[in-house]
């Protein structure tokens, strides 16, 4: 799955425009490397979001098209 999609499908980032603009800013980084939009997300990988001044560090624990709203903790995990 895209990585603008996976961040919006686990609500990380509410929308998939401010993913892909995150992405294109260089404010996401998978296993430590900036990742753009594009760029397939997998299970086990690591996420890294920057907020501002403040990080947020995911596990990919699973990957869906969709998900309710309740079972979205189960998509990641922070580290």
């Amino acid at each position: 799955m895209r990585l603008d999609k996976y961040l919006k499908v686990t609500r990380l980032i509410k929308r998939r425009t401010v993913a892909n603009e995150a992405c294109d800013a260089g404010r996401v980084q998978i296993n430590g490397r900036p990742a753009k939009a594009s760029t397939d997300v997998k299970v086990g990988d690591k996420l890294t979001i920057q907020f501002g001044n403040k990080d947020v560090n995911v596990e990919v624990l699973d990957v869906q098209e969709t998900v309710h709203k309740e079972d979205v903790t189960n998509l990641y995990r922070y580290i």
